[in-house]
């Protein structure tokens, strides 16, 4: 298998590693194959693609949309290096308002998968830094809305000071006053 999947501390947010081969000229590696996601465990489709470019100390997020028009997003950094996070916003999942982050760069070639569920942000933490990442819904406006990047509840451990925001980011609300649309549903077996 060209990847490796790793679940990471909070249920539903994987790590994955692809096999990357180098020489002399370079480097190629599988970054996305239906197939080997689907018998990874990540049996989700795609259907739009984002690229966005920002320079050191850029912070976007955290955002995510509402159901009915929630959707997941798998994050590769093509150029760069960014600290990439994803903030649990299920109502009543054991690790509500918790987050996990990872560095994501060129020269790591790892990526993330972040769920449904979660509201996501990055920093940028080189010169500049071009994220390219794959979703399971179209964008829609009128259900993509977010929480505040410093809230104290979740208290991230960003690995800058001072970031450089987008107005809309700025003025987000914080997640004890947001109404998310997403409520946890543990499995149940019998």
């Amino acid at each position: 298998m060209p990847f490796k999947f790793i679940p990471l501390s909070i249920s539903g947010v994987i790590f994955i590693q692809p096999n990357v081969h180098t020489d002399t000229r370079g480097f190629f590696a599988e970054t996305y194959k239906e197939s080997e996601y689907f018998e990874g465990g990540l049996g989700v489709r795609f259907v739009q693609d984002n690229h966005s470019r920002s320079v050191r100390k850029v912070l976007r997020g955290l955002h995510f949309q509402t159901p009915p028009r929630a959707i997941g997003k798998l994050i590769r950094v093509v150029r760069g290096e960014i600290f990439d996070v994803a903030v649990d916003i299920r109502v009543g999942s054991p690790t509500f308002g918790k987050w996990v982050g990872e560095v994501l760069s060129d020269n790591n070639h790892r990526m993330m998968y972040v769920p449904e569920g979660f509201a996501h942000g990055f920093v940028t933490l080189s010169e500049n830094a071009d994220v390219w990442y794959k979703v399971t819904g179209e964008y829609s406006p009128e259900h993509d809305t977010g929480i505040r990047w410093d809230d104290p509840a979740v208290g991230i451990e960003w690995p800058i000071k001072d970031p450089i925001l987008s107005d809309k980011d700025r003025n987000l609300p914080l997640l004890r006053d947001v109404q998310t649309g997403f409520e946890y549903l543990a499995h149940h077996t019998v």
